[in-house]
């Protein structure tokens, strides 16, 4: 009697959508080039400023990724007041070889304006996807 039954002959396709598993407000991101670590410099959560409007002159987003599928694909990263009508700051390309692996992502941001205090909305696509909505608080 044969008490197994075969499998399929090969695993199904699984498309998932991205995963976010670490995003950092920070000053900047050194990457060792014998090893390849990235050490995170001068992490932040809010802004403060003496007087309104305010030019914050760099800052990076730091983003790591999973479960992308191979080839090129796109992110945007868009902030503003109004959680509604936000501002882009950010489209650019990056690669992905395998939804197994672990992308980190830096991006730089140059002189951000802030016309007032408040709680400004941030959110991230990756391919039109929403992939984090969250804030940046500026007092």
């Amino acid at each position: 009697m044969n008490c197994c039954h075969p499998g399929p002959s090969h695993p199904p396709t699984v498309q998932s959508k991205p995963s976010l598993l670490a995003w950092i407000t920070c000053d900047g991101v050194h990457i060792d080039p014998s090893s390849g670590k990235h050490t995170i410099l001068g992490v932040f959560s809010n802004i403060k400023a003496r007087a309104f409007p305010v030019i914050h002159p760099y800052m990076v987003w730091f983003l790591t990724i999973t479960d992308v599928q191979p080839g090129q694909h796109r992110i945007k990263m868009f902030m503003g007041l109004d959680p509604t009508n936000p501002t882009e700051l950010l489209n650019r390309e990056f690669e992905s070889q395998s939804p197994l692996h672990r992308i980190n992502l830096i991006n730089e941001l140059r002189n951000l304006r802030f016309d007032q205090p408040g709680e400004y909305s941030i959110l991230i696509e990756v391919d039109d996807e929403p992939l984090l909505a969250t804030n940046l608080t500026v007092t």
